[in-house]
């Protein structure tokens, strides 16, 4: 198992890690015809890193994130959030963390077209039954940290992909959540409204100590980040801070990206 040394790390969460994954597999399927996405992994994660996950196509890297964003089980293994074991929760009480504990960001934004922005970010509040003026003021302070404070009427088609975007950062913000999961959140955006959404993130991260976990083919969003954890064939293969994977030419506000380092 691969882990990055205690003296890397931010100050950890009650228990040490707020993600703590042990030997997690999973399979689909069965006999001759079954498919091991994941080969027995571990990771930790300190509160407070941004960590991005990388690896080419079938690699395990997106079957890994719907695991510790509590929207699957594993076949077998331990995953602890914050101290809880949740691998082998129930669906609801899994709906439960997920509401509380996880927000997720995703590439397609999953915006609900006929309604405001306001109404969009109010969406998490209203299944957690917060009374409507609180989740009117909640929703408002939410969209004007994120920059949107003048768009708060409008519909997804009524913005453009990247403030379409930061709405979705803002629902997943909505409850408080101390993690912030992200898949691929840049791929429809062009690299000026990229660079502004992994900006968004950056501060989401440091500001405000939220944990960011995201899963990225690009190399410029992943260079974003603090941490680099590489899939392949169902496994880690390297888990190294940023500063040893991605070169300083690489990383934001220099110059193009190269290759990632083996």
């Amino acid at each position: 198992m691969v882990e990055t040394t205690a003296a890397r790390q931010p100050p950890a969460a009650e228990n040490g890690w707020l993600i703590e994954v042990r030997s997690l597999t999973k399979v689909y399927g069965e006999g001759p015809a079954a498919v091991h996405a994941l080969r027995g992994v571990g990771l930790r994660v300190h509160a407070g890193e941004f960590v991005a996950i990388m690896g080419p196509s079938g690699s395990g890297k997106s079957t890994f994130m719907h695991l510790l964003g509590c929207l699957d089980h594993p076949t077998s293994g331990s995953y602890r959030l914050a101290g809880e074991e949740v691998s082998r929760l129930s669906r609801d009480r899994l709906a439960v963390v997920r509401n509380t504990r996880i927000g997720f960001v995703f590439q397609s934004f999953n915006l609900l077209s006929r309604t405001s922005a306001l109404e969009n970010v109010e969406l998490p509040m209203l299944y957690a039954g917060v009374q409507r003026d609180e989740r009117v003021r909640r929703a408002r302070a939410i969209l004007d940290q994120v920059g949107l404070g003048d768009r708060l009427t409008h519909r997804p088609s009524e913005l453009s992909g990247g403030q379409q975007q930061r709405v979705a950062i803002g629902r997943a913000l909505a409850n408080g959540a101390p993690l912030l999961m992200a898949d691929e959140p840049t791929g429809n955006l062009d690299s000026a409204s990229s660079a502004d959404i992994m900006a968004l993130f950056r501060r989401l991260n440091r500001e405000r100590g939220i944990t960011v976990v995201l899963v990225t083919h690009d190399v410029q969003v992943a260079a974003w980040s603090n941490r680099v954890v590489t899939f392949r064939d169902g496994l880690i293969t390297d888990d190294r801070p940023v500063d040893e994977v991605i070169p300083a030419s690489a990383r934001p506000g220099a110059g193009a990206p190269e290759e990632v380092r083996a």
